[in-house]
């Protein structure tokens, strides 16, 4: 096998192109599985049945169906009941919808780990349930469960290229789409692979910073 530098070359527009959506997919999905994953965890701890239940059972089944199904649901059967969407905004809600459902389990291990003498310093000085959980609750919450929400961006990093499946370019379909151009498949699979490695890494040594940080 004969490495052809000049197909690398080809490939690098098409390689910055893909890279800039892949990074927006994750950061927008990210930042809809962070909000509506916090948002999941608070509705559990509701003392009324009737808004736990119907969120566990629309968590469990969105953690249990596979991520590449609900792709297809979104793109092409949303549309037959008058919902369009794009394809790339298909793919950040479906991706961070999923994950939504993972990162609630952080958030609800990070809030039942706060001391329960925190909840009754909070009610000694009478402030209010609103004022606890913005001010006591959550920042301690949030604080101990970082590192495990930043694993899940590595994760959802991963995932990204299923978005290929309802025609958004990102990494692997821009490599595809060069691929099926030119004839020439080892090098842009190879790119993008070892782009995957380097970004992957660069996250994960990131996160162990962040965690020394936040243990001090």
């Amino acid at each position: 096998m004969n490495w052809d530098w000049s197909a690398v070359s080809d490939f690098m527009p098409l390689f910055w192109e893909g890279l800039l959506v892949t990074l927006q997919a994750l950061a927008l999905g990210s930042l809809i599985s962070f909000t509506l994953g916090l948002v999941w965890a608070l509705l559990m701890r509701t003392p009324t049945r009737w808004v736990q239940w119907p969120v566990g059972i629309v968590t469990e089944f969105v953690r249990d169906t596979p991520l590449l199904v609900q792709l297809f649901f979104l793109f092409y059967v949303l549309p037959e009941w008058g919902v369009t969407l794009s394809a790339m905004t298909t793919g950040v809600l479906a991706i961070g919808l999923h994950y939504s459902t993972y990162t609630m389990q952080v958030y609800r291990a990070g809030i039942d780990a706060v001391p329960a003498g925190q909840w009754e310093a909070a009610t000694a000085l009478n402030l209010p349930r609103g004022r606890t959980w913005r001010v006591v609750i959550l920042p301690q919450a949030v604080r101990r469960v970082v590192p495990a929400l930043g694993n899940y961006v590595i994760a959802m990093l991963k995932d990204t290229p299923m978005l290929m499946v309802i025609t958004v370019l990102d990494l692997l379909g821009r490599a595809k789409l060069f691929s099926q151009e030119h004839f020439q498949f080892t090098e842009p699979l190879t790119v993008i692979g070892v782009a995957f490695i380097v970004i992957s890494s660069l996250a994960s040594l990131l996160l162990r910073t962040l965690e020394r940080r936040l243990v001090r």
